[in-house]
């Protein structure tokens, strides 16, 4: 009776993959959920919000170097009671006046620091928004493709489990025709519990991602769009000394560290203008109205006053208590903070970048690895199935081999999605990640008409990251040759001769 053969792996695929063809689904690019991002993000909207807020209170110390021009108004009344031996009198004097003044600075060394302190300030202040830019490019894309990773890892649950549901069945067949035994049955029922516990752990893992992903671009059921179909991954750059010199030109934290310390030195500017004198230029417009006369004149006459005034103020500290010498010590020792703050930065950034290259280098090399072990893991499988068939391995080699090849397949889905968030983390290590860089990521995905996988992808079906550019040969059908039985003759028994009998020994009589 012929033994009943399995499902091949590749047929169960292709019926997930059926199975998602027929649920149309619109997906999004990158760039799209990307700028999505740009208008809900909290955490980024936070870093816009104080940016502007730098901006502004940068512009703030500009008013220490331009005129400041003040109006007043006022309106007082007197009242006096004068006495003598021979005179008592009560007199009132009401008061209106009215004045305006500028004041413009000449000569103010720790206005001027604080004006050149507030210029390195928005150069900070852009540097913040720049690293805050960046950290959002990779959030997205690390969302982006978990979400990817998730759909791949279910469907690739769902396909393991169909093949294990035919492997099961197949075993039951046999069991029941008297070509295997019980063993078989219950290992292939203990691989299906197992992958449906992983199938539940994947669907739980998919919808944890996706709901990051609504989160942090504001629109919910957010579809990414897979993979294209042959998968080309960016190239790796080969010097890794070319990126950390060129963070140490562009790097925003370096630039942010820089800025610090000139702020810092201007810091100790300013406090030892504390020693310095400072010269003001004023001029006032003042008008003063008494109806009644003054309290200092005899008249009880109308008087006004019109006064103009035109000048300059020098003032000189001469001793504030050591209060100006312990301030500069102070900022000295401020300073030599942020020159140690900015060593940190560099060596932080470079050791960054550094194992960001050597993170990719080593992912690239996983991805060519895995798509090698992906066919080898193929072929295994095929030789299980045919050495099940002829009785030459049991079902739980079979299994083995299932289990093997769809593990592998996830790793390589993962492997290629690192690469892809690997080479966006090397440049913003190094600090040269732009929003434009995504172009070069979002280039790889089905958009503009390209086809994936089947021309879908869902939680059902895999995407193009799952696929090998190796080439996998398909399952072969295989011809399972006869097996030549030898004919039943067995030879007839030999009885065994009996033992002579026992030779009695008489002993001699005394």
């Amino acid at each position: 009776m012929p033994v009943p053969r399995p499902l091949p792996l590749s047929a169960a695929l292709a019926t997930v993959f059926a199975a998602a063809i027929a649920l149309p689904a619109h997906g999004q690019s990158l760039i799209e959920l990307y700028d999505s991002a740009r208008g809900y993000d909290a955490t980024y909207q936070g870093a816009r919000a104080q940016y502007d807020a730098s901006l502004a209170r940068a512009a703030q110390a500009k008013a220490g170097i331009l005129p400041s021009v003040g109006l007043t108004a006022n309106a007082s009344a007197t009242h006096q009671d004068l006495s003598t031996d021979s005179l008592s009198a009560t007199r009132g004097f009401p008061n209106q006046s009215a004045g305006i003044n500028a004041t413009q600075p000449l000569y103010r060394p720790a206005n001027w620091a604080v004006y050149e302190q507030s210029k390195r300030q928005v150069d900070i202040a852009q540097a913040t928004l720049t690293i805050a830019e960046q950290d959002l490019v990779v959030r997205v894309s690390q969302a982006y493709f978990d979400v990817l990773s998730a759909q791949d890892s279910l469907a690739l649950v769902r396909a393991q489990k169909i093949a294990v549901a035919e492997q099961l069945a197949s075993a039951k067949r046999n069991f029941e025709v008297g070509t295997s035994t019980i063993t078989d049955s219950r290992e292939a029922q203990a691989r299906y519990d197992l992958v449906v516990a992983q199938e539940i752990t994947a669907e739980n893992d998919l919808q944890v991602r996706k709901i990051a992903l609504d989160q942090l671009v504001g629109r919910p059921g957010a579809n990414p769009t897979p993979l294209a179909a042959p998968v080309v991954l960016p190239t790796v750059p080969a010097d890794m000394n070319t990126w950390v010199q060129q963070a140490e030109d562009v790097h925003p934290a370096i630039t942010q560290a820089k800025l610090g310390l000139e702020v810092a030195k201007l810091e100790v500017d300013k406090a030892q203008a504390g020693h310095k004198p400072t010269l003001d230029a004023q001029l006032g417009y003042n008008a003063t109205n008494n109806p009644q006369g003054t309290s200092t004149s005899t008249s009880t006459g109308r008087v006004n006053v019109r006064a103009a005034s035109i000048g300059v103020v020098f003032n000189l500290p001469l001793f504030a208590g050591f209060a100006t010498e312990n301030r500069v010590k102070e900022t000295l020792a401020l300073e030599e903070q942020q020159r140690q703050i900015l060593e940190s930065t560099r060596r932080s950034v470079s050791q960054a970048t550094r194992t960001a290259y050597l993170g990719l280098i080593s992912g690239a090399g996983q991805v060519k690895a895995l798509e090698a072990a992906e066919a080898s893991s193929q072929s295994a499988l095929d030789a299980n199935r045919l050495g099940y068939q002829v009785g030459v391995r049991i079902n739980i080699d079979v299994l083995n081999s299932q289990s093997q090849l769809f593990q592998t397949k996830r790793d390589l889905a993962v492997a290629r999605y690192n690469v892809l968030v690997g080479n966006l983390k090397l440049r913003q290590a190094n600090g040269t990640l732009t929003a434009d860089d995504l172009t070069n990521v979002n280039d790889t995905l089905a958009t503009n008409g390209r086809a994936s996988v089947d021309s879908a992808a869902s939680p059902n079906q895999p995407s193009a990251a799952t696929q090998s550019p190796v080439p996998v040969p398909a399952n072969p059908v295989f011809v399972v040759p006869p097996v030549t039985t030898p004919p039943f003759n067995p030879q007839p028994p030999t009885m065994p001769v009996p033992p002579p009998p026992p030779v009695i020994v008489v002993p001699p009589s005394r």
